[in-house]
């Protein structure tokens, strides 16, 4: 279906609308649903690896059997792994402070692993708690273990490859023991773009990395105390990186994450394996998000705008389950797409070009029950009005053929009636014409000056004859010199039918005055008679078509109660408006009022 430039603007401001909504949705409620939307994603589709690390952990059990003395737990456990002869050893433990009775034997433990990686903290984004001196000669390396959580849910997905002060960059301990793990460097791309190590390129702008959790297969984990009940198990340490650090259950550096509560040894281990693996969860663009959203509004408007029926309900379905499914698609390609961006993009386009279709279509049939329904009045009208001189045609016609004697000069005058009826009737199929375009907003009102007086004494003197048959009296007083702006012809309807009208429905042995007044810059043109009048209720209800008052049927009187509708559209088209008053036995006053030209 066609539609017309407003409606095109329209939808267009709509489809618009539902855009720019979906952005504000996306920046008001964007981050906690796009988090939620990952971590079940990140489920859905972990990665799948061969672990490169395993976890030595101080677990509850480990406390209990050192009395709590996490340092002498650290020295044993390094013995006892030294033999399974393991890539690196990360420890996830801060040693800033000094313990004199145990000391001395981690270090001894330290100076005796190869590839040791030792954790540093940045305490206030200022200051650095670094390992004790005797500790770090003896580490290749020190990373941070930093693992914010996110500020919205405080669940871990990422971690800062890069924590740096004015004269101090420290990276990450997962990082670090890639590194080292490697036996190659880190170079970075400044400012703060990716980094590479070796051979793999990690894409981290703003030194930010999304952790690829994997809970299947898991990272191998044997705690200190069972490596000592169980010397055996070492061998999972050989050839590994070692994180050591604390997995007890009230351990303070236990965090959530999208796998659930883990211990901050365990994130650095899986920070490990997505570096190690190059399993990396790239951010995309936010104007990839915007674009993406815009074309899946662009899609709807189109559906509805140019495709037919159920074909667009379709394409709809197709759009939903698009701005649905994708971003999920996109992270199986390890781009992060935004999840509420495109989906509220998606539904709230297809709502409203669907509901907007809908309205249009709705409209269009109401439009075409109008236009019924008016064809329908309109053959009403044909038969009411036209009756007249359609009788006078053919009573004519009939004479003149079965009198074939007729006289000369009656022949003629009958000819000359129906010469005159038909003309009228002409004149009567063409206002009609008029009148109808009129409503459709399918013409123009004709723009001729006339006077008042002669519209009125024309139209009394084709009524005259009607009102004589009553013994009717009809006082016209006609202003002088008033002219109105307008079509005559139709104007001339209207008075005439509100004539005709005053003489049909009033009693014999009356009077009907006509008269015209100027006030207020208007033309006031009344009809007032002696008729049967009407109450309020019913002078509400005239101009409605096809609407007759309960006394003009008791009286009789033939009507389709089309005239007076017409008369409305007439006077309304003319920027006027029409005044009644009445009262049931009292007769009945109409008035047109019409705006005088300027100047006049």
């Amino acid at each position: 279906m066609r539609r017309t430039r407003r409606q095109n603007v329209t939808y267009a401001a709509l489809l618009a609308g539902a855009f720019l909504l979906a952005l504000a949705l996306s920046l008001w409620f964007g981050q906690t649903i796009d988090n939620n939307a990952y971590d079940r994603m990140l489920r859905a589709h972990p990665p799948h690896w061969t672990p490169e690390s395993a976890i030595l952990a101080i677990d509850e059990r480990t406390y209990t059997a050192f009395h709590t003395n996490l340092r002498s737990a650290i020295t044993d456990g390094l013995a006892r792994i030294a033999a399974a002869k393991p890539k690196a050893v990360i420890v996830d433990v801060i040693l800033a402070a000094q313990v004199p009775e145990v000391d001395d034997a981690l270090e001894r433990a330290f100076s005796k692993t190869p590839n040791l990686v030792l954790a540093s903290l940045l305490l206030d984004g200022r200051n650095w708690e670094w390992p004790l001196e005797r500790f770090r000669r003896h580490a290749v390396a020190v990373g941070h273990v930093h693992a914010e959580p996110d500020d919205q849910d405080q669940v871990t997905r990422s971690i800062s490859l890069e924590k740096t002060t004015d004269r101090v960059r420290s990276w990450a301990l997962s990082l670090e023991g890639l590194r080292v793990s490697r036996g190659v460097q880190i170079v970075p791309q400044e400012p703060a773009g990716d980094i590479q190590v070796g051979g793999t390129t990690i894409p981290a702008r703003s030194r930010i990395l999304r952790i690829s959790f994997a809970a299947q297969p898991p990272i191998p984990r044997v705690s200190i105390q069972a490596l000592k009940d169980h010397p055996e198990s070492s061998s999972v340490f050989t050839g590994k990186t070692v994180f050591v650090g604390d997995t007890s259950l009230n351990s303070v550096d236990r965090k959530m994450t999208p796998l659930g509560d883990l211990p901050g040894v365990e994130i650095h281990a899986q920070a490990f394996e997505t570096l190690a693996h190059a399993s990396f969860l790239v951010d995309a663009p936010r104007w990839m998000d915007v674009v993406f959203a815009a074309l899946l509004v662009i899609a709807a408007g189109f559906a509805f705008a140019y495709v037919p029926g159920w074909q667009a309900n379709v394409i709809a379905a197709v759009i939903l389950l698009t701005g649905s499914i994708m971003p999920y698609v996109f992270f199986t390609h390890n781009l992060v797409f935004s999840f509420i961006t495109p989906f509220s993009a998606a539904w709230l386009s297809v709502v409203i070009a669907a509901a907007y279709e809908h309205l249009v279509v709705r409209r269009a049939l109401r439009r075409a029950e109008a236009e019924r329904v008016r064809y329908q009045q309109s053959l009403h009208f044909v038969t009411h009005e036209m009756r007249t001189p359609l009788t006078a045609i053919q009573g004519s016609s009939e004479l003149i053929t079965r009198y074939a004697n007729m006289p000369e000069e009656k022949r003629k005058q009958m000819a000359l009636l129906i010469n005159s009826e038909s003309k009228r009737l002409a004149r009567m199929i063409e206002m009609f014409l008029n009148v109808e375009r009129l409503s459709a907003g399918q013409m123009e009102l004709k723009k001729e000056s006339f006077e008042v007086g002669d519209l009125m004494t024309t139209c009394v003197d084709r009524v005259r004859p009607l009102a004589e048959r009553k013994n009717i009296r009809i006082h016209m007083d006609p202003p002088q010199h008033e002219c109105l702006a307008g079509d005559r012809e139709l104007m001339e309807y209207a008075f005439y039918n509100l004539l005709t009208n005053a003489v049909k429905y009033s009693p014999q042995q009356t009077e009907v005055t006509a008269g015209a007044t100027r006030q207020n810059g208007h033309i006031r043109i009344s009809v007032q008679d002696q008729g049967i009048g009407m109450d309020q209720k019913e002078v509400r209800k005239i101009f409605q078509k096809f609407y007759r008052t309960k006394k003009a049927e008791e009286s009789g009187e033939v009507g389709t109660g089309i005239g007076l509708s017409i008369v409305e559209q007439i006077v309304t088209q003319h920027g006027g408006t029409i005044e009644v008053k009445s009262r049931p036995g009292e007769g009945s006053c109409f008035t047109l009022v019409l705006p005088a030209p300027s100047g006049g």
